[in-house]
């Protein structure tokens, strides 16, 4: 877990960029923090220069800046061949598209900087300290404003070309919800638009917040998220699942989730999700910090590859 402590070399910078807050922080090469400071999301260009001034000015008083992980909503091109390698591309947050979140912290702060989705961090984070390292092949989700996974396979972050989009999944619409035409902007009744909070928010009319335990939304949600553990379980088989994400911060949704997936997987799947669900549907074990954690791991890593 992320810790405080007395000042140590090198330091490295960590950056979880989310829809309301930039998280920002300092840290040696022990994961031990030195300074957060949290920033409101607003604009671009006013946020990501308040992020430069929290670097600037509090990186002198304990040492030498070496590296920065930024962990970011996306999309994000990780295409090192192409001319906006490291950028936000076609966001649908308004303001945030076509962003050059690499190049503008490696330009204006002299370091090394490398970019990550804000869920592959998370997975990172999992792995190295979290729920995941007793395991080399897991999925870590999210389940937020949005959806997002990031897949681990023999031990390694999976990627392609991009990042994987596992909330943009099609899945089927339950019968008892084919009025809500979905919240996804470009998909409208993908997974996302179908099970994450702000399609929550919309179907119901309130924040999901607002919603007691034996409200027939969590009935739905359950279902939607089974679904998507079918899929998972049946294209990776993993060892675990792992959930992370403000809606998946109430506990009453996994035996829910549970007890449907082993409905739907029929006695077809791999021994540990067919007789061992507690274990492979699970909560995340860093809470809030698994981003800002898979950050600064971010950071020590491209430190230490440059060093070789």
């Amino acid at each position: 877990m992320i810790q405080f402590a007395d000042n140590a070399k090198p330091l490295f910078g960590g950056v979880e960029a989310g829809g309301t807050r930039f998280i920002c922080v300092l840290a040696d090469s022990r994961g031990f923090i030195k300074s957060r400071m949290d920033i409101p999301t607003t604009t671009a260009e006013t946020t990501l220069a308040a992020v430069k001034e929290f670097f600037i000015k509090s990186a002198p008083e304990f040492g030498q800046l070496e590296a920065i992980g930024i962990v970011s909503f996306g999309p994000l091109d990780f295409n090192q061949q192409s001319p906006t390698y490291g950028y936000i591309t076609n966001s649908p947050r308004p303001g945030w598209a076509n962003i050059n979140l690499r190049g503008y912290f490696r330009d204006a702060l002299n370091v090394l900087v490398e970019v990550e989705t804000d869920v592959n961090s998370s997975a990172m984070g999992e792995f190295s300290e979290g729920a995941a390292v007793d395991c080399e092949n897991f999925v870590y989700v999210t389940v937020g404003t949005g959806i997002g996974a990031g897949i681990f396979a023999g031990g390694k972050l999976m990627q392609g070309i991009s990042h994987p989009e596992v909330g943009h999944m099609m899945i089927p619409q339950a019968q008892t919800d084919m009025e809500f035409a979905g919240s996804c902007s470009f998909h409208h009744n993908c997974l996302e638009g179908l099970a994450s909070g702000t399609a929550i928010h919309q179907r119901w009319q309130t924040h999901p917040k607002n919603l007691p335990p034996e409200h027939p939304a969590w009935d739905l949600e359950s279902h939607y998220l089974a679904v998507m553990c079918v899929n998972l379980t049946w294209m990776y088989a993993p060892e675990k699942i792992i959930f992370g994400g403000g809606v998946m911060t109430r506990d009453f949704l996994y035996p829910k989730i549970r007890t449907n997936l082993k409905k739907m997987l029929s006695g077809y799947a791999h021994d540990v999700a067919l007789n061992d669900m507690n274990r492979y549907i699970i909560p995340t074990a860093l809470g809030g910090d698994a981003g800002i954690t898979g950050a600064l791991a971010l950071a020590r890593r491209a430190y230490l590859e440059a060093r070789r």
